[in-house]
C-alpha cells in the first residue's frame, strides 16, 4: 500500500513539474485575406485556453479546458469550444517541443511572451461567489454551469460555459497588471459586445488563501464584489 501511494506521489510531482515547463503565455499571428490574427494559448496551473480574434479585436474561436504534458506529448482535455461543441469532454493528443522562448506545437512556433514574469493572480480561477450588503454568499464550482477566469503572469481571458450541455456563454480577456492591490484589465477581445475592445477597467483585489476578492465596478459602472476561487485540478 506504500508503495502505491509513493508511487501514485512521484507520478503527481512528475505531471506537475512537466505542466510547470509549460505555464505562461504563447502567441502567433496569421491573416485571413488582408486581416490579421492574433492566437493566444494560455496555460496555468493544468488548465488551458485557445483563442483566435482579429486585430482590430473581433472574436473568432476560443476552446479550452485541462492539459497534461508528457515529455513531447501535449493531452488537450475540451470543456469549451466555440467551433466544434461536439469536442467538450474529448481528448486530443498534440507533439511538444519547448525552446527557451518558444513551443513548437505541432509543428508551428509559439512565441513565449511573458517567459520570467510573475503575477499574484496567475492561475486557474472560479468564479465562487459574490458578496452583497455585506453578505458573502457562495456558488458551487463543482457544477457543468462555470465560469473561469485563466491568468498568466500578463494575460487574462474569462470563459463562461456549460460542460453537460455544451452551451457556451461568452468571453473576453487580454492583457492585465495587479500590483499593490490594484488591478487594471485591458481588453481586446469581447465575445459579446466588440465596442468594449479597448477599454481599460480598474478594481481592487487582495488574495485570501484560495479565494481572490476583486471589487469595483462592472463594464456597465455597477459596483460589484466577486470572489474567485483557485482552480485545483
Amino acid at each position: 500500500m506504500r508503495k502505491i501511494a509513493l508511487l501514485f506521489c512521484l507520478f503527481f510531482s512528475v505531471s506537475f513539474l512537466n505542466a510547470q515547463a509549460l505555464q505562461g503565455t504563447y502567441e502567433r499571428s496569421g491573416s485571413f485575406g488582408d486581416r490579421s490574427i492574433n492566437y493566444v494559448y494560455l496555460f496555468s496551473g493544468e488548465f488551458f485556453s485557445w483563442t483566435a480574434f482579429y486585430e482590430d479585436g473581433e472574436f473568432i474561436a476560443t476552446k479550452g479546458g485541462s492539459f497534461d504534458l508528457s515529455n513531447d506529448e501535449l493531452m488537450l482535455t475540451y470543456e469549451f469550444d466555440t467551433a466544434d461543441p461536439n469536442m467538450v469532454g474529448r481528448t486530443e493528443e498534440h507533439t511538444v517541443s519547448l525552446k527557451k522562448k518558444t513551443a513548437v506545437i505541432d509543428n508551428q512556433v509559439w512565441k513565449n511572451t511573458d517567459k520570467g514574469k510573475e503575477s499574484p493572480l496567475s492561475g486557474p480561477w472560479l468564479m465562487g461567489g459574490r458578496k452583497r450588503d455585506g453578505e458573502i454568499s457562495r456558488r458551487d464550482t463543482d457544477r457543468p454551469r462555470k465560469t473561469m477566469k485563466i491568468l498568466t503572469p500578463t494575460r487574462f481571458q474569462w470563459i463562461a460555459y456549460n460542460t453537460e450541455t455544451k452551451a457556451f456563454m461568452g468571453t473576453g480577456g487580454g492583457t492585465y497588471t495587479a500590483v499593490d492591490g490594484k488591478y487594471t484589465e485591458n481588453i481586446e477581445f469581447f465575445s459579446r459586445d466588440k465596442t468594449r475592445v479597448g477599454a481599460s477597467l480598474g478594481f481592487n483585489f487582495e488574495v485570501k488563501g484560495d479565494d481572490w476578492h476583486h471589487s469595483g465596478k462592472s463594464s456597465k459602472g455597477d459596483p460589484m464584489y466577486e470572489i474567485w476561487v483557485k482552480r485545483m485540478p
